[in-house]
Protein backbone atom coordinates (compact mmCIF):
# COMPACT_ATOMS: atom_id res chain seq x y z
CA UNK A 1 0.00 0.00 0.00
CA UNK A 2 1.62 3.72 -0.97
CA UNK A 3 -0.56 6.71 -0.11
CA UNK A 4 -0.69 9.85 -1.09
CA UNK A 5 -1.40 12.50 0.97
CA UNK A 6 -3.16 15.47 -1.26
CA UNK A 7 -4.14 19.02 1.28
CA UNK A 8 -6.90 20.18 -1.19
CA UNK A 9 -6.32 23.40 -0.58
CA UNK A 10 -3.03 23.94 -1.31
CA UNK A 11 -3.40 20.96 -4.18
CA UNK A 12 -5.15 22.94 -6.00
CA UNK A 13 -4.16 26.77 -5.49
CA UNK A 14 -1.85 29.08 -8.08
CA UNK A 15 -0.76 32.30 -8.34
CA UNK A 16 -5.03 33.34 -9.64
CA UNK A 17 -6.67 31.15 -6.94
CA UNK A 18 -5.84 31.33 -3.95
CA UNK A 19 -7.81 28.03 -2.66
CA UNK A 20 -7.15 24.63 -4.41
CA UNK A 21 -10.89 22.63 -4.73
CA UNK A 22 -12.00 19.06 -5.35
CA UNK A 23 -12.14 20.02 -9.58
CA UNK A 24 -8.53 20.72 -9.27
CA UNK A 25 -8.10 16.53 -8.64
CA UNK A 26 -8.57 16.06 -11.91
CA UNK A 27 -8.62 12.56 -14.06
CA UNK A 28 -4.80 13.30 -15.23
CA UNK A 29 -3.71 14.52 -11.94
CA UNK A 30 -5.10 11.38 -10.44
CA UNK A 31 -3.48 8.79 -13.06
CA UNK A 32 -0.32 11.26 -12.30
CA UNK A 33 -0.70 9.91 -9.09
CA UNK A 34 -1.50 6.99 -9.75
CA UNK A 35 1.63 6.58 -11.85
CA UNK A 36 3.89 6.34 -8.48
CA UNK A 37 1.71 3.61 -8.14
CA UNK A 38 -0.13 4.87 -5.43
CA UNK A 39 -3.50 2.98 -3.99
CA UNK A 40 -4.35 5.43 -1.69
CA UNK A 41 -5.45 8.96 -2.07
CA UNK A 42 -6.02 10.49 1.61
CA UNK A 43 -8.13 14.15 1.44
CA UNK A 44 -6.51 15.60 3.99
CA UNK A 45 -8.56 18.53 5.41
CA UNK A 46 -11.90 18.32 3.73
CA UNK A 47 -14.39 17.63 7.05
CA UNK A 48 -15.59 21.50 7.58
CA UNK A 49 -13.01 23.58 9.87
CA UNK A 50 -12.36 26.96 11.07
CA UNK A 51 -11.78 29.22 9.88
CA UNK A 52 -12.61 32.73 7.91
CA UNK A 53 -16.23 31.78 7.12
CA UNK A 54 -16.54 29.69 10.51
CA UNK A 55 -14.80 30.69 13.12
CA UNK A 56 -13.79 34.11 15.32
CA UNK A 57 -10.51 35.19 14.52
CA UNK A 58 -9.45 35.06 17.90
CA UNK A 59 -9.59 31.05 18.16
CA UNK A 60 -8.99 30.44 14.64
CA UNK A 61 -5.35 29.90 13.36
CA UNK A 62 -4.15 31.74 10.59
CA UNK A 63 -6.13 32.56 7.98
CA UNK A 64 -7.72 29.64 7.04
CA UNK A 65 -7.59 27.64 9.68
CA UNK A 66 -6.74 24.47 11.43
CA UNK A 67 -8.34 21.27 9.24
CA UNK A 68 -7.79 19.80 13.02
CA UNK A 69 -10.67 21.94 14.45
CA UNK A 70 -13.81 20.76 13.01
CA UNK A 71 -17.01 23.26 12.87
CA UNK A 72 -18.98 20.37 11.54
CA UNK A 73 -18.60 16.56 11.26
CA UNK A 74 -21.33 16.14 8.86
CA UNK A 75 -19.83 18.85 6.31
CA UNK A 76 -17.47 19.67 3.79
CA UNK A 77 -15.45 22.74 3.93
CA UNK A 78 -16.99 25.55 1.73
CA UNK A 79 -13.16 26.58 0.48
CA UNK A 80 -13.04 23.38 -1.06
CA UNK A 81 -16.29 23.52 -3.63
CA UNK A 82 -16.65 25.42 -6.78
CA UNK A 83 -20.24 25.40 -5.56
CA UNK A 84 -20.01 26.11 -1.64
CA UNK A 85 -24.11 25.08 -2.02
CA UNK A 86 -22.76 21.62 -3.54
CA UNK A 87 -20.21 20.77 -1.34
CA UNK A 88 -21.14 17.23 -0.52
CA UNK A 89 -22.09 16.43 -4.12
CA UNK A 90 -18.78 17.86 -5.19
CA UNK A 91 -17.19 15.56 -2.51
CA UNK A 92 -18.96 12.65 -3.69
CA UNK A 93 -18.07 13.08 -7.31
CA UNK A 94 -14.44 13.40 -6.37
CA UNK A 95 -14.59 10.27 -4.42
CA UNK A 96 -16.53 8.86 -7.25
CA UNK A 97 -13.18 9.78 -9.51
CA UNK A 98 -10.93 8.66 -7.44
CA UNK A 99 -13.01 5.21 -7.61
CA UNK A 100 -12.74 5.05 -11.35
CA UNK A 101 -9.10 4.49 -11.60
CA UNK A 102 -8.60 2.36 -9.31
CA UNK A 103 -7.78 3.98 -6.11
CA UNK A 104 -9.34 3.75 -2.45
CA UNK A 105 -9.91 7.22 -0.66
CA UNK A 106 -8.44 8.45 3.08
CA UNK A 107 -10.10 10.99 4.95
CA UNK A 108 -8.92 12.60 8.38
CA UNK A 109 -11.17 11.60 11.97
CA UNK A 110 -10.64 14.11 14.61
CA UNK A 111 -12.05 12.18 17.46
CA UNK A 112 -10.26 13.96 20.37
CA UNK A 113 -10.85 17.55 20.09
CA UNK A 114 -13.55 19.67 17.79
CA UNK A 115 -13.48 23.90 17.42
CA UNK A 116 -14.69 26.01 20.28
CA UNK A 117 -17.65 27.05 17.86
CA UNK A 118 -18.55 23.49 16.43
CA UNK A 119 -22.27 23.72 15.17
CA UNK A 120 -23.69 20.27 15.97
CA UNK A 121 -25.57 18.28 18.57
CA UNK A 122 -22.10 17.94 21.10
CA UNK A 123 -23.65 19.53 24.57
CA UNK A 124 -21.22 20.74 27.69
CA UNK A 125 -21.81 16.73 28.92
CA UNK A 126 -19.57 15.85 25.93
CA UNK A 127 -16.23 18.37 27.20
CA UNK A 128 -14.32 19.21 30.39
CA UNK A 129 -15.95 21.87 31.57
CA UNK A 130 -14.04 24.45 33.82
CA UNK A 131 -16.45 25.39 36.12
CA UNK A 132 -16.86 29.41 36.96
CA UNK A 133 -13.85 30.26 34.99
CA UNK A 134 -14.05 32.22 31.86
CA UNK A 135 -11.88 31.31 28.99
CA UNK A 136 -9.30 34.35 27.40
CA UNK A 137 -7.61 33.57 23.66
CA UNK A 138 -4.33 33.47 23.54
CA UNK A 139 -4.24 35.91 20.64
CA UNK A 140 -4.25 39.67 21.15
CA UNK A 141 -5.95 41.13 17.67
CA UNK A 142 -9.00 43.07 18.82
CA UNK A 143 -11.51 40.31 18.35
CA UNK A 144 -13.91 39.46 21.42
CA UNK A 145 -14.59 36.07 21.90
CA UNK A 146 -16.97 34.58 24.79
CA UNK A 147 -16.77 31.43 26.63
CA UNK A 148 -17.79 31.02 30.00
CA UNK A 149 -17.12 28.29 31.83
CA UNK A 150 -14.45 27.62 29.71
CA UNK A 151 -13.51 24.11 28.41
CA UNK A 152 -10.18 22.19 28.32
CA UNK A 153 -8.35 22.50 25.40
CA UNK A 154 -7.65 20.17 23.20
CA UNK A 155 -3.96 18.95 24.02
CA UNK A 156 -5.73 18.19 27.13
CA UNK A 157 -4.42 22.21 28.77
CA UNK A 158 -7.70 22.08 31.93
CA UNK A 159 -6.80 25.52 32.23
CA UNK A 160 -8.93 28.53 30.72
CA UNK A 161 -6.01 30.64 29.83
CA UNK A 162 -3.97 28.29 27.34
CA UNK A 163 -0.90 29.65 25.65
CA UNK A 164 -0.30 30.66 21.66
CA UNK A 165 1.66 27.26 21.62
CA UNK A 166 -1.65 24.74 22.81
CA UNK A 167 -4.79 23.68 20.70
CA UNK A 168 -6.31 26.94 22.14
CA UNK A 169 -8.55 27.11 18.96
CA UNK A 170 -10.32 23.37 20.23
CA UNK A 171 -11.98 21.62 23.19
CA UNK A 172 -11.02 18.17 24.25
CA UNK A 173 -13.73 15.89 23.98
CA UNK A 174 -14.84 13.65 27.34
CA UNK A 175 -15.22 9.90 26.73
CA UNK A 176 -16.30 9.10 30.07
CA UNK A 177 -19.71 9.73 28.96
CA UNK A 178 -20.87 6.84 26.86
CA UNK A 179 -23.04 9.47 24.75
CA UNK A 180 -19.70 10.77 23.32
CA UNK A 181 -19.18 7.37 22.37
CA UNK A 182 -22.39 7.12 20.29
CA UNK A 183 -22.00 10.61 18.37
CA UNK A 184 -18.50 9.27 17.09
CA UNK A 185 -19.58 6.00 15.71
CA UNK A 186 -22.60 7.55 14.03
CA UNK A 187 -19.77 10.06 12.54
CA UNK A 188 -17.80 7.44 11.28
CA UNK A 189 -20.78 5.35 9.98
CA UNK A 190 -21.90 8.56 7.88
CA UNK A 191 -18.68 8.88 5.92
CA UNK A 192 -18.65 5.23 5.41
CA UNK A 193 -22.03 6.05 3.57
CA UNK A 194 -20.27 8.29 1.35
CA UNK A 195 -18.10 5.82 -0.24
CA UNK A 196 -15.09 6.48 2.12
CA UNK A 197 -12.43 3.07 2.79
CA UNK A 198 -10.40 4.58 5.16
CA UNK A 199 -9.27 6.91 8.04
CA UNK A 200 -6.65 8.52 9.17
CA UNK A 201 -7.25 9.04 13.11
CA UNK A 202 -5.68 12.27 14.23
CA UNK A 203 -4.42 11.56 17.59
CA UNK A 204 -5.66 8.62 18.23
CA UNK A 205 -3.42 8.01 21.41
CA UNK A 206 -5.51 10.75 23.26
CA UNK A 207 -8.88 9.12 23.12
CA UNK A 208 -9.17 5.67 25.24
CA UNK A 209 -8.32 2.07 23.70
CA UNK A 210 -11.36 1.00 25.04
CA UNK A 211 -13.68 3.19 22.81
CA UNK A 212 -11.53 1.95 19.70
CA UNK A 213 -11.95 -1.43 20.63
CA UNK A 214 -15.50 -1.13 20.39
CA UNK A 215 -16.35 1.73 17.47
CA UNK A 216 -14.19 -0.06 14.93
CA UNK A 217 -15.72 -3.51 16.14
CA UNK A 218 -19.28 -1.87 15.38
CA UNK A 219 -18.44 -0.23 12.34
CA UNK A 220 -16.99 -3.14 10.71
CA UNK A 221 -20.26 -4.86 10.84
CA UNK A 222 -21.50 -2.75 8.37
CA UNK A 223 -18.30 -1.35 6.38
CA UNK A 224 -15.03 -2.44 5.51
CA UNK A 225 -12.87 -0.05 6.26
CA UNK A 226 -8.81 0.46 6.85
CA UNK A 227 -8.00 2.42 10.11
CA UNK A 228 -4.44 4.51 10.37
CA UNK A 229 -3.82 5.63 14.03
CA UNK A 230 -1.69 8.90 14.50
CA UNK A 231 0.01 7.97 17.63
CA UNK A 232 3.56 8.41 18.92
CA UNK A 233 4.09 6.55 22.60
CA UNK A 234 5.38 3.16 21.69
CA UNK A 235 4.53 1.22 24.39
CA UNK A 236 0.78 1.77 22.98
CA UNK A 237 1.44 0.30 19.81
CA UNK A 238 0.26 -3.30 20.42
CA UNK A 239 -2.62 -2.51 22.70
CA UNK A 240 -4.33 0.00 19.52
CA UNK A 241 -3.47 -2.67 17.01
CA UNK A 242 -5.09 -5.20 19.40
CA UNK A 243 -8.14 -2.71 19.02
CA UNK A 244 -8.47 -3.13 15.13
CA UNK A 245 -6.05 -0.50 14.22
CA UNK A 246 -4.20 -1.96 10.49
CA UNK A 247 -1.53 0.46 10.67
CA UNK A 248 0.34 3.31 12.73
CA UNK A 249 2.35 5.94 12.41
CA UNK A 250 5.98 5.79 12.72
CA UNK A 251 7.41 8.94 13.47
CA UNK A 252 9.52 7.99 16.42
CA UNK A 253 11.09 4.80 15.27
CA UNK A 254 12.40 5.35 12.09
CA UNK A 255 11.09 8.59 10.88
CA UNK A 256 13.30 10.24 13.76
CA UNK A 257 15.96 7.54 13.12
CA UNK A 258 16.30 8.92 9.85
CA UNK A 259 16.34 12.15 10.69
CA UNK A 260 19.15 11.99 13.41
CA UNK A 261 21.70 10.44 11.19
CA UNK A 262 21.11 13.05 8.34
CA UNK A 263 21.15 16.11 11.47
CA UNK A 264 23.37 14.85 14.12
CA UNK A 265 25.36 11.66 12.39
CA UNK A 266 23.98 9.65 14.12
CA UNK A 267 25.34 5.72 13.22
CA UNK A 268 23.38 4.05 10.22
CA UNK A 269 23.60 0.68 12.16
CA UNK A 270 21.03 2.19 14.87
CA UNK A 271 18.50 1.64 12.21
CA UNK A 272 18.60 -2.25 13.59
CA UNK A 273 17.12 -0.81 17.16
CA UNK A 274 13.99 0.47 15.16
CA UNK A 275 12.84 -3.05 13.60
CA UNK A 276 13.96 -4.98 17.21
CA UNK A 277 12.40 -2.40 19.26
CA UNK A 278 8.68 -3.16 17.63
CA UNK A 279 8.66 -6.56 18.48
CA UNK A 280 7.22 -7.84 15.17
CA UNK A 281 4.82 -4.65 14.63
CA UNK A 282 6.71 -3.69 11.60
CA UNK A 283 4.26 -4.29 8.96
CA UNK A 284 1.94 -2.67 11.34
CA UNK A 285 3.78 0.59 10.84
CA UNK A 286 3.20 3.57 8.04
CA UNK A 287 6.47 4.53 7.04
CA UNK A 288 6.78 8.55 5.91
CA UNK A 289 9.34 11.22 5.66
CA UNK A 290 6.72 13.73 4.93
CA UNK A 291 3.45 14.78 6.13
CA UNK A 292 1.97 17.79 6.96
CA UNK A 293 2.98 18.47 10.39
CA UNK A 294 6.80 17.25 9.30
CA UNK A 295 9.51 20.00 7.75
CA UNK A 296 9.70 19.57 3.88
CA UNK A 297 12.97 17.53 2.59
CA UNK A 298 14.36 19.38 0.20
CA UNK A 299 13.40 22.77 2.49
CA UNK A 300 16.67 24.92 3.54
CA UNK A 301 15.62 23.98 7.44
CA UNK A 302 16.29 20.22 6.48
CA UNK A 303 17.95 18.63 3.49
CA UNK A 304 18.29 21.61 1.24
CA UNK A 305 17.79 19.65 -2.04
CA UNK A 306 15.53 16.76 -3.18
CA UNK A 307 18.39 14.64 -3.89
CA UNK A 308 20.04 14.43 -0.64
CA UNK A 309 16.46 13.24 0.40
CA UNK A 310 16.83 9.88 -1.63
CA UNK A 311 18.66 7.43 0.30
CA UNK A 312 16.18 8.38 3.11
CA UNK A 313 13.49 8.04 1.13
CA UNK A 314 14.72 4.50 -0.39
CA UNK A 315 15.27 3.01 3.09
CA UNK A 316 11.67 4.16 4.51
CA UNK A 317 10.26 3.19 1.52
CA UNK A 318 12.03 -0.71 1.11
CA UNK A 319 13.07 -1.67 4.37
CA UNK A 320 9.92 -3.61 5.38
CA UNK A 321 6.65 -4.80 4.24
CA UNK A 322 4.62 -1.90 5.85
CA UNK A 323 2.71 1.04 3.74
CA UNK A 324 4.80 4.22 2.83
CA UNK A 325 3.16 7.70 2.08
CA UNK A 326 4.25 10.76 0.76
CA UNK A 327 2.93 13.93 0.76
CA UNK A 328 1.69 16.18 -2.00
CA UNK A 329 4.94 18.13 -3.57
CA UNK A 330 6.67 15.57 -1.79
CA UNK A 331 7.44 14.57 -5.54
CA UNK A 332 8.63 17.14 -6.99
CA UNK A 333 11.22 18.41 -4.47
CA UNK A 334 8.69 20.68 -2.34
CA UNK A 335 10.74 23.52 -0.40
CA UNK A 336 8.11 25.42 1.35
CA UNK A 337 10.91 28.18 0.39
CA UNK A 338 8.46 31.12 1.40
CA UNK A 339 8.28 29.75 5.18
CA UNK A 340 9.80 30.52 7.73
CA UNK A 341 10.07 26.92 9.27
CA UNK A 342 10.35 24.67 5.95
CA UNK A 343 6.87 23.39 6.21
CA UNK A 344 3.84 23.98 4.44
CA UNK A 345 1.30 26.02 6.82
CA UNK A 346 -1.90 23.66 7.67
CA UNK A 347 -3.62 27.28 8.73
CA UNK A 348 -3.28 29.24 5.83
CA UNK A 349 -3.97 29.65 2.17
CA UNK A 350 -0.52 28.20 0.85
CA UNK A 351 0.59 27.59 -3.46
CA UNK A 352 3.19 24.43 -3.99
CA UNK A 353 5.97 25.80 -6.03
CA UNK A 354 7.02 22.56 -7.17
CA UNK A 355 3.51 21.62 -8.51
CA UNK A 356 3.38 25.03 -10.78
CA UNK A 357 6.71 23.66 -11.98
CA UNK A 358 5.96 20.23 -13.25
CA UNK A 359 7.45 20.42 -15.99
CA UNK A 360 11.11 21.92 -15.25
CA UNK A 361 13.97 19.79 -15.37
CA UNK A 362 14.69 19.41 -11.69
CA UNK A 363 11.50 18.39 -10.74
CA UNK A 364 11.14 16.26 -13.57
CA UNK A 365 14.26 14.14 -12.08
CA UNK A 366 12.67 13.96 -8.52
CA UNK A 367 9.07 13.00 -10.04
CA UNK A 368 10.81 10.34 -11.72
CA UNK A 369 13.22 9.27 -8.65
CA UNK A 370 9.87 8.72 -7.01
CA UNK A 371 8.38 6.79 -9.37
CA UNK A 372 10.56 4.62 -10.40
CA UNK A 373 11.69 3.73 -6.53
CA UNK A 374 7.99 3.44 -5.87
CA UNK A 375 7.56 1.03 -9.15
CA UNK A 376 10.82 -0.73 -7.79
CA UNK A 377 8.88 -1.23 -4.53
CA UNK A 378 5.77 -2.28 -5.80
CA UNK A 379 6.91 -4.81 -8.69
CA UNK A 380 9.06 -7.11 -6.53
CA UNK A 381 7.09 -9.50 -3.89
CA UNK A 382 10.01 -9.62 -1.92
CA UNK A 383 9.09 -5.71 -1.08
CA UNK A 384 5.66 -5.94 -1.14
CA UNK A 385 5.53 -10.23 0.74
CA UNK A 386 8.82 -11.15 1.36
CA UNK A 387 11.50 -11.20 4.55
CA UNK A 388 13.79 -9.01 5.99
CA UNK A 389 17.38 -10.19 6.72
CA UNK A 390 19.26 -7.25 8.45
CA UNK A 391 22.93 -7.59 7.37
CA UNK A 392 24.33 -5.09 9.85
CA UNK A 393 25.64 -7.61 12.51
CA UNK A 394 27.75 -9.34 9.85
CA UNK A 395 29.77 -6.26 8.57
CA UNK A 396 31.72 -4.96 11.59
CA UNK A 397 33.34 -1.78 11.22
CA UNK A 398 36.86 -4.06 10.66
CA UNK A 399 35.73 -6.32 8.32
CA UNK A 400 35.84 -3.05 5.37
CA UNK A 401 32.66 -1.64 6.10
CA UNK A 402 31.23 1.41 7.07
CA UNK A 403 28.30 1.40 10.09
CA UNK A 404 28.52 4.52 10.18
CA UNK A 405 27.05 5.51 7.12
CA UNK A 406 26.28 2.44 5.06
CA UNK A 407 22.72 -0.12 5.77
CA UNK A 408 22.66 -3.15 4.26
CA UNK A 409 19.63 -5.89 4.26
CA UNK A 410 18.49 -8.27 2.28
CA UNK A 411 14.77 -8.92 1.13
CA UNK A 412 13.48 -12.14 -0.72
CA UNK A 413 10.51 -14.00 -1.31
CA UNK A 414 10.02 -17.62 -3.53
CA UNK A 415 12.45 -16.48 -6.47
CA UNK A 416 12.57 -12.91 -5.74
CA UNK A 417 15.52 -12.22 -4.18
CA UNK A 418 17.44 -8.42 -3.44
CA UNK A 419 20.72 -7.07 -1.86
CA UNK A 420 19.85 -3.25 -0.59
CA UNK A 421 22.89 -1.33 0.37
CA UNK A 422 22.60 2.53 0.97
CA UNK A 423 25.43 5.06 1.58
CA UNK A 424 23.71 7.97 3.62
CA UNK A 425 27.33 10.24 3.20
CA UNK A 426 26.19 11.98 0.88
CA UNK A 427 29.79 14.16 0.43
CA UNK A 428 32.10 11.00 0.35
CA UNK A 429 32.10 7.62 -1.73
CA UNK A 430 32.60 4.50 0.38
CA UNK A 431 34.31 1.61 -0.49
CA UNK A 432 33.05 -1.37 0.83
CA UNK A 433 32.66 -5.52 1.71
CA UNK A 434 29.19 -6.61 2.14
CA UNK A 435 29.40 -10.29 3.58
CA UNK A 436 26.60 -12.44 3.77
CA UNK A 437 26.71 -15.22 6.38
CA UNK A 438 25.90 -18.48 5.28
CA UNK A 439 22.21 -18.33 7.14
CA UNK A 440 21.33 -15.72 5.31
CA UNK A 441 22.75 -17.46 1.40
CA UNK A 442 20.71 -20.95 2.76
CA UNK A 443 17.84 -18.36 3.70
CA UNK A 444 17.60 -16.79 0.07
CA UNK A 445 18.26 -19.81 -2.21
CA UNK A 446 22.13 -19.01 -3.07
CA UNK A 447 23.88 -15.44 -3.66
CA UNK A 448 27.69 -14.51 -3.18
CA UNK A 449 29.39 -14.63 -0.28
CA UNK A 450 30.36 -11.06 -0.89
CA UNK A 451 30.12 -7.75 -2.63
CA UNK A 452 32.65 -5.28 -3.17
CA UNK A 453 31.02 -1.73 -3.91
CA UNK A 454 32.00 1.09 -4.31
CA UNK A 455 28.86 3.48 -3.30
CA UNK A 456 29.10 7.13 -4.68
CA UNK A 457 27.83 9.85 -2.29
CA UNK A 458 24.21 8.74 -1.13
CA UNK A 459 23.82 6.08 -3.64
CA UNK A 460 21.03 3.47 -2.82
CA UNK A 461 22.15 0.14 -4.52
CA UNK A 462 19.80 -2.01 -5.71
CA UNK A 463 20.71 -5.74 -6.83
CA UNK A 464 18.22 -8.16 -7.61
CA UNK A 465 20.03 -11.65 -7.02
CA UNK A 466 17.44 -12.95 -8.92
CA UNK A 467 13.91 -11.48 -9.71
CA UNK A 468 10.27 -12.71 -9.58
CA UNK A 469 9.02 -8.93 -9.86
CA UNK A 470 5.99 -8.59 -12.03
CA UNK A 471 5.83 -5.73 -14.37
CA UNK A 472 5.61 -2.14 -12.47
CA UNK A 473 2.68 -0.01 -13.27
Amino acid sequence: MIIYQLFPRVFGATPTKRCGTFSDITDDEIERIKSLSVSHIWLTGVIRHSGWRDTNPAITKGKAGSPYAIVDYYDIDPDLADNADNRIEEFEKTVERIHNHGLKVIIDFVPNHLAREYRGDFTDENFYILPNQRFCAPTDNGFMYYENPAKASGNDVFSPTPSLNDWYDTVKLNYTNHNTWQKMLKIVRFWCGKGVDGFRVDMAEMVPVEFWRWMIAEVRKSFKIMMIAEIYQPHLYQSYIDAGFDYLYDKVGLYNTLENIYRYGQRADTISDVWKNLNGLDDKMLRFMENHDEVRLASRFFMQKPENAYPFVALSALMNRSPFMIYNGQEYGEDAADSDNGKTSIFDYEILQSLQGRGKSSSALTYNFYRDLLNFRESHPAILRGAFYDLMWANPWYNNFDPQYVYAFLRYYEDDKLLIVINFNLNESRNVTVAIPEDARQLVGGCDEKYDLVLKPGEVYLHVISSGAKRSR
